[in-house]
């Protein structure tokens, strides 16, 4: 249960906060039934033989429960149930046919976001209902990770194994081996630049450090396409991105002289840790992405 009983609590107040009840347009009954069967559940009052009759009773009937009484039921156990329970009960509490007031949606869905961070989770937009978003519960990607799974996507299906293998081996040892991650996202770097060169027929003279093998294919890739209106001025605004891009990848250079694999070092000298290594590989796979992708469109 990464979501604490407190982060639960707080989405509670939440609900009280926004004068927002959680089963927005439907009874209770309607809301719970989406999620649970209520004609399985015990009931809490002996007159009644099953939860579906007696909330209606007390809820409907008579209305003498108070509005947030589903988080203190535990037949529910939202307080302590796992947290794919408690996500689908907030997705459901911002579904179509709960609610319909765009704005109320909007400030539920970033004020769950925002109680859910720290736990790790954070809920999105699925798929379309009559032209309104159905919400989904998912982990918090970090940069890394999602430039990593574009970068993978990238050379799915093709005949790329060496790059795939760099990517694969500089994704696990981000954690275990922060060395073998800053250095293998240097020759990643290298690997993307030989390979954009070559496909477009362009020599390389020795061995480049990597600053001038990314400079190289950046003035190779041009600047910006034709139909920008402006271009010298989107050139210059261009100019200055890639060529902070080219220093990152320098910074990466130097981390891996200084701490990466392929050198030796002292043996007194302390490795980075995985953060310096996210941040390596970080700026790696963005650079990796973005010149793969101009390459792939400028070549149309």
């Amino acid at each position: 249960m990464q979501i604490t009983e407190a982060t639960r609590r707080d989405v509670i107040d939440l609900f009280t906060i926004e004068e927002a009840h959680w089963a927005g347009r439907l009874e209770d009954t309607e809301f719970l039934g989406r999620l649970f069967n209520l004609e399985t559940l015990p009931s809490t009052d002996h007159r009644f033989r099953n939860a579906e009759a007696d909330i209606w009773q007390h809820r409907v009937n008579n209305d003498d429960w108070m509005n947030n009484w589903v988080f203190n039921d535990p037949r529910f156990n939202l307080l302590q149930c796992d947290d794919e329970m408690f996500l689908r009960f907030l997705c459901e509490t911002l579904h179509p046919v709960v609610r319909n007031d765009t704005e109320e949606i909007k400030r539920l869905e970033q004020a769950f976001n925002q109680l859910l961070h720290d736990a790790g989770y954070e809920i999105v937009p699925k798929t379309l209902l009559s032209g309104r978003a159905v919400y989904t519960a998912r982990r918090i990607q970090l940069s890394v990770e999602s430039n990593i799974a574009d970068l993978k996507q990238k050379f799915k299906g093709t005949d790329t194994n060496y790059v795939l293998g760099q990517i694969t081996r500089m994704e696990s040892a981000v954690d275990n081996d922060p060395g073998l991650a800053i250095g293998t996202a240097k020759e990643l770097i290298e690997t993307i630049c030989k390979t954009i060169l070559a496909e477009r027929g362009q020599t390389l003279s020795g061995t480049p450090e990597l600053p001038k093998l990314v400079k190289q294919t950046v003035k190779e890739l041009k600047l910006t396409p034709d139909d920008i209106p402006n271009k010298a001025k989107a050139a210059d605004n261009i100019k200055l991105i890639l060529s902070n891009l080219a220093t990152i990848t320098n910074g990466i250079a130097e981390l891996r002289n200084s701490y990466g694999t392929g050198h030796g070092k002292d043996s007194k000298a302390k490795g980075l840790g995985s953060r310096h290594a996210k941040l390596a590989v970080g700026a790696a796979s963005t650079l990796a992405v973005f010149l793969l992708e101009t390459h792939n469109e400028r070549s149309v």
